[in-house]
């Protein structure tokens, strides 16, 4: 099996290293500090289950790997539409593209069957940008369950969580499915292969819908979030609102809001991957998290009016730091 890690930061790099570890053929596109350690001492995974190191290609010219079976793709889902020139080079005819992205992903309703199906999203795929550039028949759907961060160029710290929930946009149980999951768990990660993943984008964008922008615009942790009593109102009004459209389109979670939140509370005091963003300078990735629910509660007639709140003034501080 040959996979193309494109996009190999804490999250790509750790995968990379797993496939890595259990004989895949692995190839590593990142750039900068980052990259330059790879190649000089391979990807250094520190993690509670034991630390390894996987000396996997590392390189910033997808020219050199050429066609691989499978796209990992580890890149923010506001860089897919500008990512064209970078995979080109790794597809063949029946390439798949692992897309794991938080939020609403441009394939949803590839496949979706019922009055929806075929629709575009235009907060997510804007004019057709990114199914011209990433073909909704390529994609396979990754929810991703762990927490990782690079400790410094080359080095990944696995903070908790080994899962990577992948599913056909179809619901079909694919041979590619299957062999991708095999060499994920033979690398020491959980790769359940899920009937409808779509589900599972739900349930993990309960919290990141109202966690990532309110931390953005608060600049506060997980915990203490939860523990201010006017903002956890807040965040029950947001889950409660995504969760009717969740429910409007056929999704059922699984999951209460109770459970949800105490989930969130154990995490402690850890910054949402937005807030490092911001904190950082990054674009922040809220039209898959925010924009997307606000346009599916419009294609469905569900009122959310506290996401659409959020969303305005989110939207706003994410204009002015890609300024």
């Amino acid at each position: 099996m040959k996979v193309a890690v494109l996009g190999a930061g804490a999250i790509g790099a750790y995968v990379g290293a797993a496939l890595h570890r259990a004989g895949a053929d692995v190839h590593l596109i990142a750039r900068g500090p980052h990259l330059a350690a790879m190649r000089r001492n391979g990807v250094q995974v520190l993690s509670p289950r034991g630390d390894f190191t996987a000396l996997a290609h590392a390189t910033d010219n997808p020219q050199e790997i050429g066609p691989v079976d499978y796209v990992f793709l580890g890149l923010k889902a506001n860089s897919y539409a500008a990512c064209g020139p970078l995979i080109e080079p790794l597809l063949n005819d029946t390439t798949a593209v692992i897309a794991a992205q938080n939020g609403i992903p441009w394939w949803y309703f590839h496949h979706h069957g019922g009055p929806h199906d075929g629709q575009r999203i235009e907060s997510v795929d804007p004019g057709g940008a990114v199914s011209a550039v990433l073909a909704p028949e390529r994609a396979v759907g990754c929810v991703v369950y762990a927490a990782t961060e690079l400790e410094g160029p080359g080095v990944v710290r696995h903070l908790e969580g080994t899962r990577f929930s992948i599913g056909e946009p179809d619901r079909s149980a694919s041979e590619r499915c299957q062999a991708f999951s095999e060499a994920m768990q033979a690398g020491g990660l959980k790769c359940p292969v899920e009937k409808d993943l779509r589900n599972d984008i739900w349930l993990k964008l309960l919290g990141n819908i109202s966690f990532n922008p309110i931390s953005a615009l608060s600049r506060a942790t997980m915990r203490q979030m939860c523990h201010h009593g006017g903002t956890r109102q807040v965040i029950e009004t947001m889950m409660r609102e995504t969760l009717a459209v969740a429910e409007a389109l056929g999704c059922d979670i699984g999951i209460s809001i109770e459970r949800r939140l105490a989930g969130a509370e154990r995490v402690g005091d850890h910054r949402t991957s937005t807030l490092q963003d911001l904190e950082a300078g990054k674009p922040l990735e809220l039209d898959v998290l925010l924009a997307a629910v606000v346009e599916l509660a419009d294609i469905t007639g569900v009122e959310v009016p506290t996401l659409r709140t959020v969303h305005a003034i989110s939207d706003l501080l994410a204009h002015r730091t890609a300024a």
